[in-house]
C-alpha cells in the first residue's frame, strides 16, 4: 500500500513540522485529495477558472448544435463590399458580422473553441507524456542515464519554447498535427524536469527509506511510492501548460503553420486574415483574441488554485 500522496517539502526550513502536521491532518481528514478539493471548494479563484474551463468545453463540444453555421461555409457573400463588412448587430443573421470571406463571425469562434480544444489537450496530453517518461527514466534509474536524459533535455529548453513550436512546425508541415507535435515537443523539458525533481525529492522521505530496510526492490518502491507520489505537482504544471498550448497554438496559425484553408474557423487563422480588415473592422481581430485571453485566463486561474491548494505551505497554515 503506498505513502499519502504528499507534495515535495524540501527546502521548507522551519516550516517542516508544520508541514508534517498538515500532512497528518489531511490524513485524518480523509487523505490528501480530499483535503485539496475541500481547499478548493473555497477558493473563489478556483471557482471562476473552473466555470470558464467548463463553459469553454461545452461550447467546444457542442459546436455542431451552437453554431448557426458550419465551420467552412460563407452563408453571408452577399453581403461583402470592398470597403465595408456588416458588423456587430448589423444584420440579424449574423449577429456579430461576417469576415472578408462571408463566414459567420459567431459560427467561426464556436467553431475555434472547439479547434483550440482539441489542440490544446491534445498537445499538452504529448508533451506530459513524454516528459513523464524522460523524467521518470532520470528520477528512478539516476547515474549516467539521468545526465544523459537531462542533457537532452537542457538542450531542448536552450531553445525559447515558441521558436522552438516554429522550427518542428515549419519542418513537419503546416498542417494541425505539426502544430500539436510542436507543441508538445516544446513542453517536454519542462514536465521532465518536474517529475525528475519531484521523484529526488520524494527518493529521501523516511517512508522510501523504511521501504528499501525491508527488502523492497527500486523498481517496486519506484512503481508503488516514489512515481505515485511525485505527479501531483506535473498534473497542476498540466494545467497551466493548457493555457500555453491555447496561446501557442493561436500562435502558429497566426503564423500560417497551422495548414487548412484561409476560412478555416481557428482563432489564431482569424487573427491572421483580420489583419487587413482592422480600418473597416476591427471586431474581427477583437473577438478572437478575447476568446484567447479568457480561455487562457481560465485555466491559469483553476492552475494556481490548485497550485496553491496542493502546496504543503499553505496547507500547513
Amino acid at each position: 500500500m503506498s505513502a499519502p500522496v504528499i507534495p515535495p517539502t524540501g527546502g521548507l526550513g522551519g516550516d517542516a513540522t508544520a508541514v508534517d502536521h498538515a500532512a497528518l491532518e489531511a490524513r485524518r481528514r480523509g487523505g490528501f485529495w480530499h483535503d485539496v478539493f475541500r481547499r478548493l471548494r473555497r477558493n473563489p479563484t478556483a471557482w471562476i477558472g473552473a466555470a470558464i474551463v467548463l463553459l469553454f468545453i461545452l461550447v467546444a463540444a457542442a459546436a455542431p448544435l451552437l453554431a448557426p453555421y458550419g465551420d467552412l461555409s460563407s452563408p453571408g457573400r452577399e453581403h461583402i463590399r470592398p470597403t465595408a463588412l456588416p458588423g456587430i448587430g448589423t444584420l440579424p443573421e449574423f449577429p456579430l458580422g461576417i469576415d472578408r470571406f462571408g463566414g459567420d463571425v459567431l459560427s467561426k469562434l464556436i467553431w475555434g473553441a472547439q479547434a483550440s480544444l482539441v489542440i490544446g489537450v491534445v498537445s499538452t496530453l504529448f508533451g506530459l507524456i513524454g516528459g513523464m517518461v524522460l523524467g521518470a527514466l532520470a528520477g528512478a534509474f539516476g547515474g549516467w542515464v539521468d545526465n544523459v536524459v537531462m542533457r537532452v533535455v537542457d538542450i531542448l529548453l536552450s531553445v525559447p519554447n515558441l521558436l522552438l513550436a516554429v522550427s518542428i512546425a515549419a519542418v513537419l508541415g503546416r498542417t494541425q498535427l505539426a502544430v500539436m507535435i510542436a507543441i508538445g515537443v516544446a513542453q517536454i523539458p519542462i514536465f521532465a524536469r518536474l517529475l525528475r525533481s519531484s521523484m529526488l525529492q520524494q527518493r529521501e522521505t523516511d517512508y522510501v527509506l523504511a521501504a528499501g530496510t525491508l527488502g523492497l526492490g527500486r523498481g517496486r518502491i519506484t512503481l508503488t511510492h516514489v512515481l505515485p507520489n511525485s505527479v501531483g505537482p506535473v498534473i497542476v504544471q498540466g494545467t497551466l501548460t493548457l493555457a500555453t498550448a491555447v496561446i501557442d497554438a493561436a500562435a502558429l496559425s497566426f503564423l500560417g503553420l497551422g495548414g487548412g484553408r484561409p476560412e478555416t474557423a481557428e482563432w489564431g487563422r482569424m487573427l491572421t486574415y483580420a489583419q487587413a480588415e482592422l480600418s473597416i473592422a476591427p471586431h474581427l481581430a477583437f473577438l478572437p483574441g478575447i476568446c484567447i485571453m479568457i480561455t487562457a485566463l481560465g485555466f491559469t486561474l483553476l492552475g494556481e488554485a490548485l497550485r496553491g491548494a496542493m502546496d504543503p505551505r499553505t496547507r500547513a497554515r
